[in-house]
């Protein structure tokens, strides 16, 4: 380890094992080891003092320092500490590294303003999270960064989930955290602990000082060397302070104050021994230092110490004053003794105890009567400077009615922090607030809140009740939630039916992101029941738009009409209430809704949406309108201009979800382009981010191409692989399933040349999604490659073909392809081989983009077209054998040799073609032929499938079998068996 850096004269003493911890936490993320570090201990023991030396080791190696502190009336203000933390970046003029952050930036906006634009969509913990992460990452990218968080066991709840995100992803980042917390009981401690069981995080707990370090600390105090000071002088300060460093420097102070530790003769000394006369004990010493700067300011710093640590002066000052007047000299006394600090990053008129210890020391000196005193006269000041409670105003004012005594006034202002920060988004804040008013007022929920209660009336009770289960709406916390709502319906309370829809709406809405549609329906119907008689579409607006959302994703017949039905009441209902927000939600629902029918009449809808978000200014919905109109554009075409346009405007409004997700339609783009090394690079940048966004659909979409990409390459054990995450994902339930079905494992099995295997997946398809526009699942086969195999077999005629040609999932380019070779066969069956040469000749250009299904295609309808005598079959034999070989697809391109081989055409021996064969097996001896049976053999069939997958002989396999045996020093076929699948497996 190298040398520690830290000048010994800066006074802190009994802390250099803990300083070097922290220290090698700062050299680790100078070298991408990031870590977290949580220091715990008492109040008093040194944890802001020892956090502060490491931020002067870091700032001396050129680290980037981060740190802001959290404070007990933070909850009010979400991520209070972090946006210290920020702004004190921003005012130091670092300009945040744009081309690291991307989306992200405008996320932060939330917390630096001067970073905002517009109003970003992602508003969630976690990629809020992320874009912290990344800030500190970039920050750290030459020389480190180091993130202090102080006082957490003051933090709001959205703090406390941002930095469980970071402690578990610092692992390869240039970023240490250090937070410092008191080791008593609550969230800030859960989650020190839980961090630390995890492995995510170091626990460095602090001990008192010994006998020794407080004789260190107190000769440091006093100015002299330790060999100087009388042992029974720093016995008396560890006697009467325990040795908690920041009692000791109190004391000391006293006891010099009051003479009782004087200097003679160049050595300090004890005046008097008994304790009885002076009581040194921490309350006494704070009260004697502020007894000594006159009863004005004693008066003053007891007023503060209600209000809390950090206090507004304005208010202070009104509440200790008498006749109105305090003088300003009570301020500079406070502040020249060391009692108050000036709190900067909270304005010009805060100020805040030096250490909370001392604010506790002010408080324990006050009877219950007076601090019942001073909480009245400080909200009558409050109130008298500004009535709107602004910022974390309106919590301290709630706390201080309780301190007064009056509960129904606290239980308004409780109620009305709450909301206030879920309109900002903090629905965690929100549900601590409520749970602190229920701490502070008595139980605001459970079926007792019908009971008569003068103080806190019913009506004030439910509200509380009702913005709780918002909140855990909001939170996405619904089981919480549900029971709440449960609460709610057996307290016979007369309440609002408007608002009792708007919760079941909530809760709807919260069921629909949780993926629990079922449920979503449920509080859709609870909603119904509440409305009046012959509600209108204004009072139904808010229902039905989420009805369509959940609709989607049922099972009912007629679904999809339904949720147009819905999101087209919606839209009345909306324009009628004036609401821009629900309007574009209903016109987005529209869009989706009508896609199967008509993408003209889809794209209508999402200009609406587009015209209206901005109109209103609201950013999420005007990317969400880009989006449809780019996925449409895509879908009809394959253009991608409207998606790259889509994607770009999602990264630079901060909506990062969005981003996510436009990403993993262009890398399904990519695979179906046979762009492999495009799709992973895309998939790779986002699958692990947004696992950690918890971001679970777009996840698992991005698992569905990973599954569609090892398919179109005819990689069978990353297959199984791919689909085994998506299964794991609850893909079986999802929108991505016929998907899956479809585009991977049916695809896989034809280019396995698995006829029988891809009859049956066919057949599961066609039950799944039936061809028409009740479905979203447009490019999952039905209306394409299902159609080619069910007239190849027979199974369909023209009546068919041209009912789907007619369809507009039809028309969309990838289907088109498969469509008219449909239309090929059946020309060529009537003897009209003009029209199926231009029928396929169509279908290719239509496939030209699309190189591994256009290929299959035609590999597909060779024997039709050499049966009835049309096409250039052994033009396209040949293209697609060279096409299958270079990409690996080893069964598909045998079959197109040996389909070439009995038409008499040249075939040449693909003897050399070594370089598809590992290294590995190469150095066995293994050959060509060999290698094609080892790859069938993963799936252990028997040697007459695998001999119809080749086009060789059972006699043949069974050959090169043996022969792989001897090679492999397998002893029998199961063990050969076994050594493929883990060869293949590892690879």
């Amino acid at each position: 380890m190298a040398e520690l850096r830290v000048d010994r004269s800066s006074g802190l003493v009994g802390r250099e094992d803990e300083l070097a911890l922290l220290d090698r936490a700062l050299q680790d993320a100078r070298q991408s080891r990031g870590g977290t570090v949580c220091v715990t201990g008492e109040p008093g023991i040194g944890k802001t003092r020892l956090a502060g030396e490491a931020i002067t080791l870091a700032r001396e190696a050129g680290m980037t320092v981060l740190k802001g502190r959290c404070i007990a009336t933070g909850p009010a203000v979400p991520y209070r500490s972090l946006t210290e933390a920020l702004l004190s970046l921003a005012r130091a003029g670092g300009a945040p590294p744009t081309d690291a952050l991307g989306p992200y930036l405008p996320v932060l906006g939330r917390l630096v303003p001067e970073w905002a634009i517009g109003d970003a969509c992602d508003r969630s913990p976690i990629v809020l999270a992320e874009a912290v992460l990344r800030l500190a990452a970039a920050c750290g990218r030459e020389r480190g960064c180091l993130l202090v968080i102080d006082d957490l066991h003051d933090a709001d709840l959205e703090t406390l989930a941002v930095l469980e995100y970071l402690a578990a992803n610092l692992a390869l980042l240039p970023v240490a955290v250090v937070a410092t917390l008191r080791d008593t009981p609550g969230a800030a401690h859960e989650l020190a602990d839980t961090l630390a069981q995890r492995g995510e995080a170091g626990l460095l707990r602090l001990g008192r000082l010994g006998a020794a370090q407080v004789h260190a600390l107190t000769a440091s105090c006093l100015g002299c060397p330790p060999a100087e000071l009388p042992v029974a002088v720093s016995d008396r300060v560890l006697a009467d302070s325990s040795g908690i460093p920041f009692t000791a420097a109190e004391l000391i102070r006293g006891m010099r104050a009051e003479g009782r530790l004087v200097r003679t003769e160049d050595r300090w000394r004890l005046v008097g021994t008994s304790r009885a006369a002076i009581p040194f004990t921490l309350v006494r010493a704070v009260e004697q230092r502020a007894e000594r700067l006159g009863p004005q300011t004693l008066r003053l710093l007891s007023a503060a110490a209600v209000l809390g640590r950090s206090f507004p002066l304005s208010v202070a000052r009104r509440c200790a004053a008498r006749d109105d007047h305090e003088p300003a000299g009570s301020l500079r006394s406070a502040v020249v003794d060391g009692l108050l600090v000036p709190d900067d990053e909270r304005g010009p008129d805060w100020y805040a105890f030096e250490h909370p210890l001392t604010q506790e020391a002010l408080l324990d000196r006050l009877t219950p009567a007076d601090r019942a005193e001073l909480a009245a006269r400080a909200v009558a000041a409050m109130n008298e400077l500004d009535p709107s409670l602004p910022g974390t105003w309106c919590l301290l004012a709630a706390r201080l009615h309780g301190q007064a005594g009056d509960r129904r006034t606290a239980a308004v202002r409780y109620l009305e922090v709450a909301r206030r920060a879920l309109a900002g988004h903090g629905p965690g804040t929100a549900i601590a607030v409520l749970h602190e008013a229920r701490s502070a007022l008595g139980p605001v929920d459970g079926p007792d809140i019908h009971l008569p209660d003068d103080a806190v009336p019913a009506g004030v009770r439910r509200e509380l009740l009702e913005t709780l289960l918002l909140a855990l709406a909001d939170d996405g916390r619904l089981d919480r939630a549900t029971e709440v709502a449960q609460q709610l319906r057996r307290a016979d309370v007369e309440a609002d039916p408007g608002r009792r829809v708007e919760l079941h709406v909530r809760l709807a809405w919260a069921a629909q992101v949780a993926g629990q549609w079922d449920v979503g329906l449920e509080q859709v119907r609870a909603a119904r029941e509440l409305l009046p008689e012959g509600a209108g579409a204004r009072d139904t607006a808010g229902i039905d738009v989420v009805e369509a959302y959940l609709m989607v994703s049922t099972a009912e017949q007629g679904r999809i009409g339904r949720s147009e039905q819905l999101a087209r009441r919606a839209i009345e209902g909306a324009e009628q209430r004036g609401d821009h927000a629900l309007a574009c939600q209903a016109w987005y629902a529209m869009g989706f809704a009508t896609r199967g029918r008509s993408l003209a009449e889809s794209d209508r809808c999402f200009r609406r949406t587009l015209g209206m978000a901005a109109e209103s200014r609201q950013v999420s919905w005007h990317n969400h309108g880009l989006i449809g109109l780019g996925s449409n554009a895509w879908l009809a075409e394959a253009d991608l201009d409207g998606l790259h346009h889509a994607h770009q405007e999602a990264m630079r409004t901060g909506c990062v979800s969005l981003a996510h997700n436009v990403g993993a339609m262009l890398a399904l783009d990519a695979v179906l382009r046979a762009d492999f090394d495009r799709a992973t690079a895309l998939l790779d940048g986002s699958r692990a981010e947004t696992e950690r966004l918890q971001l679970h659909s777009v996840t698992r979409y991005a698992l569905m191409v990973g599954a569609v990409a090892a398919a179109h390459r005819a990689r069978r054990p990353q297959l199984r692989a791919a689909l085994a995450r998506f299964r794991t994902s609850g893909g079986n339930e999802s929108r991505e399933a016929p998907l899956v079905l479809g585009l991977a494992e049916l695809f896989c099995a034809l280019l396995e040349e698995d006829h029988e295997q891809a009859a049956k997946l066919a057949a599961r398809l066609a039950a799944a999604v039936p061809p028409d526009e009740e479905n979203y699942f447009h490019l999952a086969g039905s209306h394409g490659l299902v159609l080619l195999l069910s007239v190849l077999a027979g199974r369909a005629d023209w009546a068919e073909v041209e009912r789907i040609t007619a369809s507009q999932a039809g028309r969309m380019r990838w289907n088109r392809q498969f469509v008219g070779l449909a239309r090929a066969v059946l020309y060529g069956r009537e003897g009209r081989p003009a029209e199926a040469v231009a029928a396929c000749r169509a279908a290719q250009a239509d496939a030209v983009i699309f190189p591994t299904a256009r290929h299959l295609g035609l590999r597909l309808v060779a024997d039709a077209a050499v049966t009835d005598g049309w096409g250039a079959v052994r033009d396209w034999l040949t293209e697609a054998e060279t096409y299958f070989h270079h990409s690996g697809a080893d069964a598909v391109a045998a079959a197109c040799r040996s389909r070439l081989r009995s038409l008499g055409a040249p075939v040449g021996q693909r003897r050399t073609g070594t370089d598809r064969i590992p290294a590995e097996l190469v150095a066995l001896g293994v050959t060509l032929r060999e290698y094609d049976v080892f790859c069938l053999l993963v799936e252990r069939v028997g040697n007459k499938a695998v001999a119809a997958r080749l086009q060789i002989s059972p006699r043949t396999v069974e050959k090169h079998i043996a022969s792989l045996i001897g090679k492999t020093n397998s002893a029998t076929r199961a063990q050969l068996c076994d050594f493929v699948a883990d060869f293949l497996a590892a690879r």
